[in-house]
């Protein structure tokens, strides 16, 4: 497991929403659509329990937030 290995989904979306990311929508199912305004970009975030490292890395990506500011967020 990487670091960003066993995130569970509440503490992605404290730590996302401090680096200013705001919840715009519902999407399908159990994902939802969060934006960043300082991106102006739309980010999906599956509502799991569970967010895998892989999953967590393509949502950073479409943030366009680095592992190291995700992680040095408390």
């Amino acid at each position: 497991m990487g670091r960003l290995g066993g995130f569970k989904y509440k503490e992605v979306i404290k730590r996302l929403r401090l680096l200013g990311l705001v919840f715009k929508r519902q999407g399908k199912g159990s994902h939802e659509i969060w934006y960043n305004p300082s991106e102006d970009c739309l980010v999906v975030i599956p509502n799991h329990k569970d967010i895998k490292e892989f999953t967590l890395k393509n949502i950073l990506q479409q943030a366009k937030i680095t592992e190291d500011e995700f992680l040095n967020i408390k």
